[in-house]
């Protein structure tokens, strides 16, 4: 059975974690992809990508240059929309 990531207690809403989500989502609705498509995109569960657009997760490197890949943008343009 697959277990689904729960929110960090420590970072939860963050703000910097919320824009970063926030970032994500702008881009993904910009190329007319549903959370599925692009989780299926760069290989992660759905929810979890749920997540980081909620700013719930304090996501590792490799997820976000996943992520960015499936956007077909650069880390650092996306880094860069959100003003990290």
């Amino acid at each position: 059975m697959r277990t689904m990531a729960k929110p960090s207690p420590s970072f939860s809403g963050n703000p910097k974690l919320l824009r970063l989500g926030n970032a994500i989502r702008l881009a993904r609705l910009n190329r007319k992809l549903s959370q599925e498509a692009l989780a299926d995109i760069a290989e992660m569960d759905r929810s979890y990508l749920g997540g980081i657009e909620r700013g719930e997760h304090n996501i590792a490197i490799i997820n976000l240059l996943k992520i960015a890949e499936a956007l077909e943008m650069k880390l650092s343009v996306l880094l860069a929309s959100c003003e990290l």
